[in-house]
């Protein structure tokens, strides 16, 4: 994708936290390197993890990935960012595989930051996409989105320049 005549190698996700996890926020960046792209989190107001009991799900470590929209609309508070639709998945890889699929996010009284590289798309593959943390770790097996729980934070990919 091309933006203002000059391609985009940088984008930007500014994360902002919804009615399930109000404090969340923080910026995911990605960059274009040789090769892939690296993406570094630095993200606030996670919420401690705490494990799964009473038929509640576990809390943390946090889910975190590519959605196929660019829509982080709150939609249904008791179950929001679903219009950001499923993990983005490009090449219709089985879960655990997709583009989309990122390390889990670890909450350090409440504070994560990671980077990571990626040789699965560059900047402009993703521009217009959003980037989404659920309540709970992804299994990277289940079908579609790996039994990560709820959404709890989204942020639209934009170009960075």
């Amino acid at each position: 994708m091309w933006y203002g005549g000059a391609p985009c190698n940088m984008a930007i996700a500014y994360i902002q936290g919804g009615p399930l996890a109000p404090n969340i926020t923080g910026t995911v960046v990605f960059k274009d390197v040789p090769g892939g792209t690296n993406v570094c989190a630095s993200i606030y107001g996670l919420p401690s993890y705490r494990p799964g009991i009473d038929g509640k799900p576990q809390i943390g470590p946090h889910g975190f990935h590519i959605h196929e929209n660019r829509d982080c609309s709150v939609g249904d508070p008791t179950n929001p960012f679903t219009a950001a639709g499923e993990h983005w998945n490009p090449t219709a890889q089985p879960h655990g595989n997709h583009a989309g699929d990122f390390p889990v996010l670890f909450s350090n009284n409440g504070f994560t930051g990671m980077c990571f590289f990626t040789n699965r798309f560059k900047v402009q593959d993703i521009i217009g996409k959003s980037v989404i943390i659920h309540e709970s770790p992804d299994d990277y097996r289940t079908q579609p989105a790996g039994n990560s729980g709820k959404r709890l934070a989204c942020g639209i990919i934009i170009p960075y320049y």
